[in-house]
């Protein structure tokens, strides 16, 4: 969320309201709806951190906002983190363990595991699918990238499964 919301800034100042709907605009609901109190929380550690100024501003009709602008720490965070590639957290996987530890322990059937495994990704294929049609929101061009995205690794999982089922039948 940290970096998220500092690129957002690098676009222009915002208060954390505005950061929130232009998340949830963006990736539409392909993406966990952003939660504003951890938007603030996280503003407020990037203001301590000096990698973005908050300034109260006026209002005549409400109360008074925070308008947050990043720094120039903060563009250089930002710079630094679309210069760097991102991690896949494959090697980590958790349903990897699961299968290796199964295979050492025998505490329980790897078939089983896969096949539990393999029902749980079609779920979140058909939930996808929802997704692609836009049942229920509109979506964007980056929703939609998102969620193909997802659906394209998805299916890579399955395909993966079915070589795990292959290997160990």
């Amino acid at each position: 969320m940290r970096l998220h919301l500092l690129a957002l800034l690098a676009g222009g100042p915002a208060h954390g309201y505005e950061l929130k709907q232009a998340l949830e605009k963006l990736l539409g609901g392909a993406y966990p709806q952003p939660n504003i109190g951890q938007i603030y929380v996280t503003l407020g550690r990037l203001e301590q951190a000096g990698l973005i100024e908050g300034k109260h501003v006026s209002q005549s009709d409400r109360p008074d906002k925070k308008i947050y602008e990043i720094t120039a720490a903060g563009r250089e965070a930002v710079d630094a983190w679309y210069e760097t590639p991102s991690e896949t957290p494959r090697v980590r996987d958790d349903f990897f363990m699961k299968l290796a530890l199964a295979h050492l322990t025998g505490a329980a059937d790897q078939i089983n595991l896969i096949n539990k495994q393999r029902r749980h990704y079609l779920t979140l294929m058909r939930a996808l699918s929802r997704l692609e049609r836009g049942d229920g929101e509109p979506t964007g061009r980056i929703a939609r990238l998102l969620v193909e995205g997802a659906s394209l690794h998805l299916q890579a999982d399955l395909d993966w499964l079915e070589r795990c089922q292959e290997e160990l039948e």
